[in-house]
């Protein structure tokens, strides 16, 4: 059993931080530069961006549970990390769900007030200001999001073995 909730944790965050990495450093830049209009280019990389964050609240949900379920386990000594792990999944969890439901969909409200594609509106365009400035606080929130996870995974890299009757057993 232990062995399976580890599992499922590292997994959650590597596919979480896996995502976030291919996306920022792949995805987005080869968008931008290759397709022909960066409205395109916003098109797909806000369809990818949806579907990162779905994979992330479920791979961060995954994570809460089996670290809860190991927290129980755990001798009292041995579950300060097992916090440490939870309040920075807590923290990646609330902004990805802020992003999800508050920026992206005031991000395509935004676009669709400044004529459907943001660059091609005036620069003074309300819609357009406002997408510009969510726009930057996204970036900023997905940042944070994948420290918190480099974090995650630190603290994964730490942990002792819990055993089944929550004895600590060093490797």
């Amino acid at each position: 059993m232990q062995r399976l909730l580890r599992v499922v944790r590292l997994l959650s965050v590597v596919l979480w931080i896996g995502g976030l990495s291919f996306f920022a450093f792949v995805l987005a830049p080869i968008a931008f530069g290759r397709l022909a209009s960066t409205h395109e280019a916003g098109l797909v990389v806000g369809g990818t961006l949806n579907v990162l964050h779905w994979m992330g609240l479920v791979c961060g949900g995954a994570f809460c549970v089996a670290t809860g379920i190991l927290w129980l386990r755990a001798a009292v000594f041995a579950r300060t990390g097992f916090v440490v792990e939870l309040v920075l999944m807590a923290v990646m969890l609330g902004v990805t769900a802020y992003s999800q439901f508050s920026i992206l969909p005031t991000m395509e409200r935004d676009r669709v007030a400044a004529g459907g594609d943001v660059k091609a509106a005036a620069a003074d365009n309300a819609g357009r200001v406002d997408f510009e400035r969510l726009h930057g606080l996204s970036e900023k929130l997905e940042g944070l999001v994948f420290f918190c996870g480099l974090g995650v995974v630190f603290m994964l890299t730490r942990e002792p073995e819990v055993g089944d009757l929550g004895k600590v057993a060093v490797r």
